[in-house]
């Protein structure tokens, strides 16, 4: 047995010791969802095996609350996990997040157990928000992933499909402000802001026979009102734009923009656009990593699908993308044999625990692992 095996067996057997801890975090998770930034008892629990395993943890890492970074080893070549634990509105773990934070802890368990060989330093990084809230921008913003050699992670999807395509994509909270009246005895002396969205989204709705074909805007309305006698003084909504750049979603954005400005003129209110993040960028894969992790999936009895519309979740913007430009990385997704239901869907987070699932949570950690050492082994000699 060859030196780059040795290590991937012993990678194997360090995952495999830790299997039950890894399904019962993944299950910890799903059972007890918390939304962006508010990921307090999940920033606890994940990184609880690193520290037992004898990494050196930092909780509210860069100041972020719900954000933590761990480190193993002293290697030249630095690996990263992304761990991401945040969960939707109202629809729990229904991207499979719980299913990323404990294949990434697995990952770097089974890495850790051979850094020495490989000479690696491996490192966790916790990134709260990623649904929407920018979390790894603003660490990245913060100085994390600086001189990382590597930065990894695999995301549930109905099944597995490697590379990453997602588009780029802004995120916005719209509110438009007007002036309330009885809207029976004085209508005339309103100013409806709900009536401000509806020009809006018409405007929008005409604007996207001129978008690029790949082009998405989409949003909703949270809040348009208290009482159907009374005309709507506030109304807000959250909306996002979604491009194949950053370049082609700058030109874009300023378009949509002006539907929701038609809005406010058309109804007289005033109309407040404020980022929720910094835009997420395209993603920009690392082909020789990537090429690994093919080939080790394979090797673990995993299969590709074809492009299609089981594999479109490779689509979905991810602020994994901004990591992309700075760092090598790459962020596979792993199938959890769910069709016909798709992430983002309740029937999704049912198929994010249970056998399926526990499979794709092991696979990918295994994948991520011997990747790493892949790219160890393919490093220069110091």
């Amino acid at each position: 047995m060859g030196a780059v095996e040795r290590m991937k067996q012993g990678a194997r057997e360090a995952v495999e010791r830790h299997t039950a801890r890894l399904i019962g975090l993944s299950e910890q998770l799903h059972a007890d969802p918390e939304t962006a930034w508010e990921e307090h008892r999940a920033a606890a629990a994940v990184p609880e095996l690193l520290d037992r395993a004898g990494f050196d943890v930092t909780s509210a890492y860069l100041g972020l609350d719900t954000a933590f970074h761990a480190r193993f080893g002293g290697g030249p070549v630095r690996i990263a996990l992304c761990a991401e634990y945040d969960a939707l509105p109202g629809l729990g773990h229904a991207c499979g997040h719980n299913l990323i934070a404990a294949s990434s802890v697995g990952a770097a368990l089974g890495l850790a157990a051979v850094a020495d060989e490989a000479g690696l330093t491996v490192e966790v990084y916790g990134t709260p928000a990623e649904e929407g809230g920018g979390g790894k921008i603003e660490l990245l913003d913060r100085g994390a992933f600086a001189g990382v050699d590597l930065a990894m992670m695999v995301h549930p999807a109905p099944v597995d499909v490697a590379e990453a395509r997602p588009f780029a994509v802004s995120h916005s909270k719209v509110s438009y402000t007007g002036r309330s009246a009885h809207a029976a005895a004085y209508p005339e002396a309103g100013v409806n802001a709900a009536d401000a969205f509806t020009v809006a989204q018409v405007a929008i709705g005409l604007l996207r026979q001129q978008l690029p074909s790949s082009a998405r805007v989409h949003g909703v309305v949270t809040h348009a009102g208290d009482a159907p006698n009374a005309i709507p003084e506030h109304a807000s909504g959250r909306w996002y734009v979604r491009a194949e750049t950053l370049a082609e979603l700058a030109e874009l954005e300023p378009r949509v923009v002006r539907a929701f400005e038609a809005g406010a003129l058309a109804t007289g209110c005033e109309l407040e656009i404020e980022p929720e993040s910094k835009p997420y960028a395209e993603f920009r894969a690392d082909e020789t990593a990537l090429g690994h992790y093919r080939a080790n999936a394979l090797a673990l009895g995993r299969e590709f699908t074809p492009p299609g519309q089981a594999a479109r979740m490779n689509r979905a913007s991810t602020d994994m993308g901004n990591v992309s430009q700075v760092v090598p990385a790459i962020h596979p997704y792993i199938g959890i044999g769910s069709l016909p239901a798709t992430n983002h869907q309740r029937e999704f987070a049912a198929h994010c625990v249970g056998g399926p699932a526990e499979r794709a949570l092991l696979d990918g950690a295994l994948a991520l692992a011997w990747t790493g050492v892949d790219r160890a082994a393919a490093a220069p000699a110091a």
